[in-house]
C-alpha cells in the first residue's frame, strides 16, 4: 500500500519546487520585503502539494487509460510502476492529486485574504495547469511545451513574491525565466523515452509532432535562453550582479546539449544527459537565489 500511495507522488522528482521557490523568496528579499517565516512555510508547503498533485493526477490517468502499462520506465519518463502494480489501489492517487490540490487552493484562499484579488490569475492559471495537464494540454505540442515552464516559472516565482511583499515585480518577472525554459526542457527531454507509447494514447507533444533531432534542436533553444535571460536581466538592470552566479553551471550546461544532440534518437545513450539536465534545473535557480540574496545592487 506505501507504494501505491508514496509512488505516485514522485517524491524524488519533488526538489525542483523548493528550487523555484527559493527563487521568488530570492527576489522578494532583493526588493527589500521583510521575509516572514510563516508566510515561506505556507508558499513552500502549497507549491509541493501543488507539485505532488500534478504528480499524483499524471500517474493516475495514465494508468486508466492504459498508457503506463506499455511505456518503458527510465529514471525520468515512464511512470512510476507503482499503480500497475498495485492496480487496485488506483483510487489512491486520485485521492492524493485531489486532495494536494485543494491544499494548495486553500493555501491560495489564504493569501487571496492577506494580499488581495490580483494573486487570484496566478492561482486559477495553476490549477487549470494541473488538472488538465495530462488529459488535455499533453494532446496540445504547444500547449505542452511550455505549461510546465509555466507552472514553475512565472506562476511559481512571481506568485511566492507576491505572496511576500503584495505586489508584482519586473525582478521576479524576469527571474522566473530562468526555470520557465529549464523546466521547459526538463519535460521535454522526458518526453523522448515515451514517443512510441504515446503515439499509441493520442499524446501530441513536440517529439511526436516533429521528430526527437529537431526537438533536441528546441531543447538547446530553451537551454541558451536561460542563460540569455540572465545576462540579460543584469544588462537591463532588473536583476543585480549576484544572478550571474547562475552561469557558472554553464560547464554542466554545455556537454549537455552535446550529449542531447549527439544520442537525441538513442535513449539509453540519452539517460546520463537526463541525469545532468535535472541537477541543471535544480542547481541555476539555487544559485541565481544565492546570487540576489548575498550581492545586491
Amino acid at each position: 500500500m506505501s507504494n501505491a500511495f508514496i509512488g505516485p507522488m514522485r517524491p524524488n522528482f519533488l526538489i525542483l519546487t523548493p528550487a523555484c521557490v527559493l527563487l521568488g523568496i530570492a527576489t522578494a528579499f532583493e526588493s527589500g520585503a521583510s521575509l516572514d517565516p510563516l508566510y515561506i512555510i505556507l508558499i513552500l508547503t502549497g507549491a509541493v502539494m501543488a507539485h505532488t498533485s500534478v504528480n499524483a493526477l499524471n500517474e493516475y490517468f495514465d494508468f486508466k487509460s492504459g498508457l503506463d502499462l506499455i511505456t518503458v520506465k527510465t529514471p525520468f519518463s515512464g511512470g512510476t510502476k507503482s499503480l500497475p502494480e498495485n492496480p487496485e489501489k488506483a483510487h489512491l492517487a486520485l485521492i492524493t492529486g485531489l486532495v494536494s490540490l485543494a491544499l494548495t487552493a486553500g493555501i491560495g484562499v489564504y493569501f487571496l485574504m492577506e494580499r488581495g484579488p490580483w494573486l487570484l490569475p496566478v492561482g486559477i492559471l495553476g490549477i487549470i495547469i494541473i488538472y488538465s495537464y495530462t488529459p488535455f494540454i499533453t494532446r496540445h505540442p504547444i500547449l505542452c511545451l511550455i505549461a510546465p515552464g509555466l507552472g514553475f516559472g512565472p506562476l511559481m516565482v512571481m506568485g511566492t513574491d507576491f505572496m511576500l511583499t503584495g505586489h508584482y515585480s519586473w525582478s521576479a518577472a524576469w527571474a522566473s525565466l530562468v526555470p520557465f525554459f529549464l523546466v521547459n526542457d526538463l519535460l521535454l527531454l522526458n518526453q523522448f523515452p515515451d514517443v512510441e507509447a504515446d503515439r499509441q494514447f493520442d499524446r501530441n507533444h513536440l517529439p511526436i509532432l516533429i521528430g526527437r533531432p529537431s526537438s533536441a534542436i528546441v531543447y538547446i533553444v530553451f537551454l541558451v535562453l536561460t542563460y540569455v535571460s540572465i545576462v540579460a536581466g543584469c544588462l537591463l538592470k532588473v536583476l543585480p550582479p549576484g544572478a550571474l552566479i547562475g552561469l557558472l553551471t554553464l560547464i554542466l550546461a554545455i556537454p549537455v546539449m552535446r550529449g542531447v544532440m549527439r544520442h537525441a534518437e538513442d535513449i539509453p545513450g540519452l539517460i546520463p544527459f537526463m541525469v545532468k539536465n535535472v541537477i541543471l534545473n535544480i542547481s541555476t535557480p539555487v544559485l541565481v537565489s544565492l546570487g540576489l540574496f548575498f550581492i545586491h545592487r
